[in-house]
């Protein structure tokens, strides 16, 4: 989508493009969302979600060449020039992305005249060196004597590689091509011999015929020339047989045979030299890749020698070439120079140095200010990970397209098949398929703890199958997902579980950079784009022609009915909705599970132990004390009995026991986090470990203590008043409490502190499967059945608010004038027909309970106002 952008010039305009095609996605969002009157709870994180993922298509390609600069950069640094930056765009960041491009060229060009400079350098200080070697090893042997002659070639070579050294210094210069050359009259017989005596001096192969006139001067640079003519003997040399000679001739102008050939310029001015060999030759394709840098034929040297000794040539405005030998075998190389003008005799010429471009302008230090501004260059991190931090890193995550196209199925499976009507089994299969798509790419899906805590969400998830309780449905739900995300972050501590919560809802914001990589990985070279297109088309040609094909015949069209139910406006847009926001949770929650953030970024630091043992260990056993007090206080209601309750407090019994139920239960959850603080405060010593073992452990026992206080309050107060599902629960959550406080003291005395949180989540979980288990509604309606016998006293009203869960308790124990008046409000709400008519809402529960009152016609007992309220006024409390 971002090369819809590519034609706009403009990076302002592109800007505006992108802000107006998110609000515009956002506004026709909200605005279909409320034409199908689908709730605003649903439409806004759809809408949020949509517009942040149009941003990121759109924007991913605007930002996509400062990245690479940013890569190419960091290359350069390393001494890597070969990376470019390819865009299409026209805009100022296209512009910057070319004018980089010519930046790294150039910077290519600078590192390899660098790299030339250092082998042609190399290769030159060779030569010297070795005749210098070979003369010094001779007058130590005595071969020759040490006389004037000997010492003044050693000398002679000496100063010729203090010259070479000389060049090296002169580094700037040379890179930029601009040589001064020291032209001079030179006799060239002389030069070609003395450079034949360098080459014999050397240790070089081979045997050399001069035929150059005496009288020759030419113009030139004596040391550049001879730099040519040793390099070009030494080559001749090498490729001439044993026993062969080599030839060299030379003369003024060009020769009339060159002339007749082909060969010469036709000048008349300048002169020329020829070197001819015996040897293989040089095949003609093969006669231009010889002057390369490392252009080597395989016979042996380093592939330097005849492209320094080509652009000495050129320094001298001249050519050096091979042509052909004139006795059709071996090697012939021509060289040519012109008279010098007069303006060029003296002074710098300006010529590439072998196989490198000229510079713009010689400016000395253009290398080191481009390296050294490549080096310099910070490692900056894309906005996203500077935002998270160290939270959340995301470094050498995978391809996330299997688990787009995960997430993407089950968002479709939610949108087809969930069920509006009731909470069904399709609730439960649109969880699981969710909780498969991402634990599938979970990096932690073989750990044991990943393992139990999927367990314990597909155990949490069933309740929306089993049970009708809406209640029992969303709290096995919200704990399944609580669940399950700390067990693909791998939580350990309190704020690592807090943490795990709230990472889920990020994730759709720090994986926008992954999902645009993903979905631009799809469309380079995948079948994911023609996959996409052949099944548009083909759901396109299934429903016009199913349309088609259905309208005009009566039995197709029946078929049809059957197959597809009949969606109208309002339905598709929910269902559409739906999908969008199960892909985007499904899709959040896998990006957490494939990049798990740091959850434990928090956990992991523990605050500095207080310096005084007195600051913690105070206000532990004030603590202490005040539960001390409460207990001695219900040890003396207990031993006083009812007669001493209502005379100090007025209360009933029963109300006494009930009031503080609620105050109970908060203490013993405020129980857990002093224990928790005070660990974390308390000191290492010793000492401070004994105080606080001690400290602490009677705090949990005096909370055990409170615990069995409450669970007795609400039993006592059960008994009096009936049982509820709310009295039920925090029944349980009290007792989840207790068990929590039991494991602090034995966690605590056995070392394993570090294991509590874990140990808090798991029971917590078991405690709510344990309470989906017993069927909270019909647990609730057998025990009030049951005081109804013991006491003849039913809270009908209470029993008529209860789910379909209860139905075949209440069928099976009350009468069927009773039972009918009690589960009349069902036939309108869990066992409508509608409900019971979808196969998608279908329900264990429900199910049930629809075989229960099948005999009981409850949709006429809603009209029976008067039975029901004589039910009413015999049954009512």
């Amino acid at each position: 989508m971002s090369a819809l952008l590519d034609a706009v010039s403009s990076l302002k305009a592109k800007l505006g493009l992108l802000v107006a095609a998110s609000v515009v996605t956002a506004v026709l969002l909200t605005w279909l969302g409320s034409a199908a009157d689908v709730s605003p709870l649903l439409v806004l994180p759809v809408s949020v979600a949509l517009a942040l993922g149009v941003t990121q298509l759109l924007a991913a390609g605007m930002v996509a060449p400062l990245r690479r600069m940013t890569e190419v950069t960091r290359a350069m640094a390393r001494g890597d020039y070969s990376g470019r930056v390819r865009t299409r765009a026209t805009d100022e960041v296209g512009q910057l992305a070319a004018a980089f491009n010519r930046m790294a060229e150039d910077l290519a060009t600078v590192d390899r005249e660098r790299r030339d400079l250092i082998a042609t350098v190399s290769h030159e200080l060779r030569t010297p060196l070795t005749a210098m070697t070979a003369l010094l090893e001779n007058l130590a042997d005595g071969v020759v004597p040490a006389d004037a002659v000997s010492l003044e070639a050693a000398l002679e070579e000496a100063q010729r590689l203090g010259r070479l050294v000389d060049d090296l210094l002169q580094l700037s210069r040379l890179e930029a091509g601009v040589v001064d050359l020291d032209r001079q009259d030179v006799a060239l017989h002389r030069l070609v011999e003395e450079s034949v005596a360098q080459v014999a001096g050397a240790g070089r192969p081979g045997s050399y015929d001069v035929e150059v006139p005496d009288d020759l001067h030419v113009q030139g640079d004596p040391a550049r020339l001879r730099q040519l003519l040793v390099n070009v003997l030494d080559n001749a040399g090498r490729h001439a047989p044993p026993d062969t000679r080599v030839r060299v001739t030379g003369g003024a102008a060009a020769p009339a045979d060159a002339l007749r050939d082909g060969d010469g310029d036709g000048s008349g001015t300048g002169w020329w030299l020829e070197v001819t060999d015996d040897g293989g030759g040089v095949a003609p394709e093969d006669r231009e890749r010889v002057f390369e840098r490392f252009g080597t034929d395989g016979a042996g040297g380093t592939g330097l020698g005849l492209a320094i000794a080509r652009w000495v040539a050129q320094l001298h405005d001249g050519t050096l070439r091979f042509v052909d030998p004139a006795s059709g075998r071996g090697a012939r190389l021509r060289l040519e120079v012109p008279e010098p003008t007069a303006a060029g005799s003296r002074g710098p010429s300006r010529v590439p140095a072998p196989d490198a471009r000229p510079l713009p302008a010689p400016e000395p230090s253009r290398s080191e200010v481009m390296i050294s501004a490549a080096a310099a260059v910070p490692r900056t991190t894309p906005g996203l990970d500077a935002l998270f931090g160290r939270f959340w890193p995301e470094r050498g995550l995978p391809s996330g397209l299997p688990t787009v196209a995960a997430a993407a199925g089950a968002g479709l499976v939610a949108g087809v098949a969930l069920s509006f009507t009731a909470v069904g089994i399709t609730w439960t299969l649109v969880a699981l398929v969710c909780g498969a798509a991402a634990l599938l790419t979970a990096r932690r899906r073989r750990e044991p703890w990943t393992v139990l805590c999927a367990v314990l969400a597909v155990l949490l998830v069933l309740p929306m199958t089993l049970l009708d309780a809406w209640w029992v449905q969303m709290l096995g739900l919200l704990a399944a997902t609580a669940v399950f995300l700390c067990g693909v972050t791998g939580a350990r501590t309190m704020p690592g579980i807090l943490l795990s919560g709230i990472s889920w809802p990020l994730a759709s914001l720090r994986g926008l950079p992954w999902f645009g990589r993903s979905l631009r990985i799809a469309g380079t070279g995948s079948r994911a784009p023609a996959f996409v297109r052949t099944l548009v088309w083909s759901l396109l040609g299934l429903a016009v022609f199913g349309t088609i094909f259905a309208s005009a015949n009566p039995v197709f069209g029946s078929w049809v009915d059957r197959l597809v139910p009949n969606l109208t406006f309002n339905d598709l847009v929910g269902r559409g909705f739906v999908a969008c926001f199960v892909f985007a949770a499904t899709l959040g929650a896998a990006y957490l599970a494939l990049n798990p953030s740091h959850v434990e970024v928090l956990g992991a630091r523990r605050p500095a132990a207080l310096a005084n043992r007195f600051e913690w260990l105070v206000p532990v056993l004030v603590v202490d004390a005040v539960f001390v007090a409460f207990i001695a206080a219900q040890a003396r209601a207990l031993i006083g009995g009812r007669d001493y309750i209502e005379e100090t407090t007025g209360l009933t019994y029963a109300d006494f026991v009930h009031q503080g139920f609620g105050q109970l239960t908060l203490a013993t959850a405020l129980t857990v986090l002093v224990v928790w603080v005070a660990a974390r405060r308390a000191g290492d010593a010793p000492e401070d470990r004994r105080w606080l073992l001690a400290s602490l452990g009677l705090l949990c026992a005096l909370t055990l203590l409170v615990v069995a206080s409450a669970l007795r309050g609400m039993a006592v107060y059960q008994d009096a008043y009936g049982f509820t599902t709310l009295r039920l629960f925090v029944d349980v959550f009290e007792g989840w409490l207790g068990f929590v406080v039991l494991a602090i003291m034995v966690a605590g005395a056995a070392g394993r502190g570090s294991w509590l949180p874990r140990i808090a989540l798991v029971s917590g979980a078991v405690a709510l499967i344990g309470l989906a288990a017993v069927n909270p509604d019909a647990w609730v309606a057998g025990r009030n059945l049951d005081r109804y016998d013991a006491t003849g006293r039913l809270d009908v009203r209470y029993l008529q608010s209860l789910s379909a869960d209860a139905a075949p308790e209440i069928v099976e124990r009350l009468p069927a004038e009773v039972a009918r008046c009690v589960l009349q409000d069902l036939a309108y709400g869990s066992l409508q027909p509608e409900v019971l008519e979808d196969a998608r809402a279908w329900n264990l529960a429900r199910s049930r309970a629809e075989e229960a009152v099948a005999g009981l016609d409850l949709a006429e007992s809603r009209g029976a106002g008067d039975e029901c309220a004589g039910v009413w006024s015999a049954y009512g409390e």
